[in-house]
């Protein structure tokens, strides 16, 4: 759903505004052109795990970087603190605001209150979030992807590729999105080898307990469930998928990376002959997107959905050896057109 209605809002940021800013956590301004836009342009608040995780937080970044080059203007990235509340996420989303930043980004359903709260103080500043759909307010875009679908495709390949008959699933926290994730992948794996045994684990309850943020935890599940035979584990983990890669190219295992190409990324490079694909999600470009839609004076808002039908999830082929695998590539096709069509409904728990 998208509804029209535009208010641009400018402002350059002051050395006591961003003050404030740091005691909510660091941040990195980038100054744009010093033309009409002012100082406005598209702010973004990290999930768990902040820049550098190589996956969810990092295609957020990606996509500030492609608006900020395309549009000319200043952009603002703030990472998270630890143990912070939702009144600090209040706070931070509401500095950007103030500032003149439009549109302002929460990246992780953990900011749903946040943005819902700095929405309703800020009507004429358009805000997003990732990964949550329970924000209704004409000045918010729910920034929303059909993981569940991608991770079908995963279940796939993992079902195609394993030769112990049992593959693994390690979640970063018990949390209805992950399940998501753990349901697609089940789902493609049964679909396609009723005998495969999948193992599921899930690294902690809550975020606050590190499952997003801690590696030598997806190292610790991974390895246990090598050692129950799997020899193709996916993550879905955020930066604790990092361990999971790290103990299955240890094993000499498969592994599936998450969210981004995690082939390609340069910290991961080292494992990458064992990340046999990667189930992504243009983080990037809904980000994108969303800034696109405010700078043509047409913001989105609503549900913004991406799925395999828009190409905005799918799986990564950057591993030759996984390309170059016609079997498994005509298997990943097949159900490709089916969840497309229809004749495969994924489920999402």
């Amino acid at each position: 759903m998208r509804r029209v209605s535009r208010i641009a809002v400018a402002g350059a940021a002051t050395a006591s505004l961003a003050l404030a800013l740091s005691a909510c956590g660091s941040t990195s301004t980038s100054a744009g052109s010093s033309d009409t836009k002012g100082d406005k342009g598209l702010a973004i608040a990290y999930d768990v795990g902040g820049k550098g995780d190589q996956s969810f937080n990092d295609a957020a970044y990606a996509g500030l970087q492609k608006a900020k080059k395309e549009f000319g203007y200043r952009t603002q990235d703030i990472e998270p603190t630890e143990g912070e509340t939702d009144a600090d996420k209040t706070q931070r989303l509401v500095s950007l605001a103030k500032q003149g930043y439009n549109p302002v980004i929460g990246v992780g359903y953990a900011y749903a209150a946040a943005v819902k709260e700095a929405a309703a103080k800020y009507p004429d500043t358009t805000f997003g979030i990732v990964d949550d759909s329970t924000i209704e307010a004409d000045n918010v875009a729910d920034l929303v992807f059909s993981e569940e679908e991608a991770s079908y495709l995963a279940g796939v390949a993992a079902a195609k590729a394993t030769k112990t008959d049992v593959v693994g699933f390690v979640g970063g926290v018990d949390v209805p999105l992950i399940h998501k994730f753990e349901a697609g992948f089940e789902q493609g794996v049964k679909d396609t080898d009723p005998k495969v045994k999948v193992l599921s684990q899930y690294l902690t309850q809550t975020a606050e307990e590190g499952g997003f943020s801690s590696p030598d935890k997806g190292k610790t599940a991974a390895e246990g469930q090598i050692e129950k035979n799997a020899d193709v584990v996916y993550q879905a983990a955020g930066l604790s998928g990092q361990g999971v890669i790290e103990a299955a190219a240890a094993a000499k295992v498969w592994a599936i990376g998450v969210d981004s190409d995690q082939y390609k990324q340069e910290a991961l490079s080292k494992y990458k002959k064992y990340i046999l694909t990667s189930a992504t999600k243009d983080v990037a470009k809904a980000v994108y997107n969303l800034a696109k839609s405010v700078e043509d004076g047409k913001p989105e808002a609503g549900i913004v959905r991406g799925d395999l039908k828009s190409g905005e999830v799918g799986l990564a082929d950057s591993n030759p050896e996984f390309k170059s695998d016609t079997e498994l590539q005509k298997a990943i096709e097949t159900a490709k057109e089916k969840i497309i069509s229809g004749e495969i409904k994924v489920k999402s728990s």
